[in-house]
């Protein structure tokens, strides 16, 4: 009876909260004022330096620069350095910005760039934001910054309940991450603002890979950004936030950050972060840095509040050309990777037509989103059927190479880690690249928005296809079907075979999980 009775608690608990989410609405987005990049920034110090590296290798007006960012220091430092050296105008885009160190220090950095005289624009989707409003507001009240909330939540009532009220609309989200400075310079890619991303977490770490792009690729991403900036769906925080900022809480935000500074200042990251030696290498022109014709991509905003069958306003239809023009080899990186019936038939498309089709995805103990997981499991043995040299991710290679990279001090957190692929980039024929936000799964296809860059450099390209040829067999198991059922297989360190028969490093419970997830319906929100 007890057992009843609870159970009879919970489910009027998860009416009530329908009732409490279904008896509001967002406010009318009245308070939005139009703006746009900053278009006089030629003779900004970026312009200038970009002016100089082009001179320099004797490139042309119509060619892009790119730098590889694959490192998380390098991709922390990289982000700092736009943001210092910012003189007019920084648009910042994300769908994730944690409050944590890294999330810290780059809020600092925003606000010593607006207390110089830049104007920053923060465009954050509102998944992350939950109990953060009046922080946002304070920054916001700064009169060179201002921040909107894209798709936001109805404020005082609860997100569980609006998940089931507003299905199919605050569960697609802008899944977009973007940064301009000065119109000159952008980094896209797979990078959130957090810890995790930034080699900043000694208990997790992700595996990922960012670009950055000068112009005239740059001024796309932003014209991206203004889209993005000026759509309906992008609230100020102004509108949304009850609490009204006050001068003296304006004054105290420069305090406390300096105390949040000040705090750290003996944390290894920060010294770490000065001895990255990224900017000393791109300057002896020793990195991975290229030149080519980038075409940036990404999906309308429309895309969110349209219904999912008016496709125009989708990316995946302009990048899906570049694919099928593949001749020779197509090399995938997704996290989360859900195929469906028409991915497996794609696939098994370019296999019969002689291309050899390479994927590398999270297993089942490194995906940090099981539910994505069981969706994708669903599909190995039809992939590898159809000739799919399929690969999943060895979670403690990664784990591994993340401790070797630490001092001493820090690798004592590493107990009990977690490591994940977060990178998603596709190669195409070794002449190539996409790199962007965009998974290979029906959300980032269908329900979230993403940017990305079609990067033709058979140099960069070719970049990326040798680091994954060297290093496929050190930190993935490639997934084998032997006797019609499904095994790991990876070289050890002494050429020795190293093999599973079940799901490396699972237990009986997560392989239950999974196959219980199996069963479930609802891919289209994987």
């Amino acid at each position: 009876m007890g057992s009843i009775m609870h159970k009879l608690k919970q489910t009027l608990f998860v009416v009530f909260l329908i009732c409490l989410a279904s008896c509001a609405s967002l406010p009318e987005n009245k308070q939005q004022i139009s703006s746009s990049a900053l278009l006089d920034t030629g003779d900004s110090l970026l312009a200038h330096s970009v002016d100089e590296r082009r001179e320099k290798d004797a490139i042309a007006a119509d060619k892009t620069g790119m730098l590889l960012l694959d490192n998380g220091l390098d991709a922390m430092v990289a982000r700092l350095v736009l943001i210092k050296l910012a003189e007019q105008s920084l648009d910042v885009q994300y769908y994730l910005y944690h409050s944590d160190l890294s999330g810290g220090i780059i809020t600092y950095e925003l606000w010593k760039a607006a207390e110089r005289g830049v104007r920053v624009r923060l465009l954050l989707d509102d998944m992350d934001m939950a109990g953060k409003d009046k922080d946002l507001a304070i920054l916001d009240s700064h009169p060179n910054i201002e921040i909107r909330l894209f798709n936001p939540f109805i404020r005082g009532k609860s997100r569980t309940g609006q998940f089931l009220t507003r299905f199919g609309s605050v569960t697609r989200r802008a899944h977009n991450k973007a940064l301009i400075a000065d119109n000159q310079l952008a980094i896209i890619g797979g990078r959130n603002i957090g810890d995790e991303y930034f080699d900043a977490n000694p208990n997790m770490a992700f595996g990922d890979l960012d670009v950055t792009l000068t112009n005239p690729a740059a001024r796309e991403v932003s014209n991206e950004f203004d889209l993005y900036w000026n759509d309906k769906l992008a609230y100020p925080v102004s509108t949304l936030a009850k609490h009204q900022p006050t001068q003296a809480e304006l004054d105290d935000v420069e305090k406390r950050m300096q105390a949040f500074v000040e705090r750290n200042r003996d944390n290894i990251y920060f010294e770490r972060l000065r001895n990255s030696g990224i900017i000393q290498r791109t300057k002896n022109a020793k990195n991975n840095y290229f030149w080519g014709e980038v075409e940036v991509l990404y999906d309308d905003p429309q895309k969110i509040s349209s219904d999912r069958e008016q496709t125009h306003f989708h990316m995946a239809p302009r990048l899906v050309p570049h694919i099928e023009s593949v001749k020779q080899q197509l090399l995938v990186i997704s996290p989360y990777f859900v195929p469906g019936k028409e991915g497996v038939a794609f696939f098994n498309e370019l296999q019969q037509r002689g291309v050899q089709v390479r994927i590398l995805t999270n297993s089942l103990t490194s995906n940090d989103v099981a539910v994505v997981h069981a969706g994708y499991s669903r599909y190995r043995k039809d992939l590898l059927n159809a000739g799919v040299q399929l690969y999943e991710l060895d979670k403690t290679l990664l784990e591994q190479d993340y401790a070797r990279n630490k001092s001493s001090r820090t690798r004592e957190g590493l107990k009990g880690s977690q490591a994940s692929l977060h990178a998603k980039y596709f190669v195409m024929d070794r002449s190539h690249a996409f790199i962007g936000s965009l998974n290979l799964d029906p959300r980032s296809v269908v329900e979230n928005t993403e940017i990305g860059a079609v990067i033709l450099s058979p140099e960069l390209a070719s970049k990326l296809a040798d680091d994954f040829e060297k290093n496929i067999k050190q930190v993935a198991f490639e997934v084998r079907l032997v006797d019609g059922k499904l095994h790991w297989q990876r070289e050890g360190k002494n050429g020795q075979l190293i093999e599973f028969d079940k799901e490396p490093y699972s237990s009986w419970w997560d392989r239950f999980k999974n196959g219980f997830m199996r069963l479930l319906p609802g891919e289209s929100q994987l």
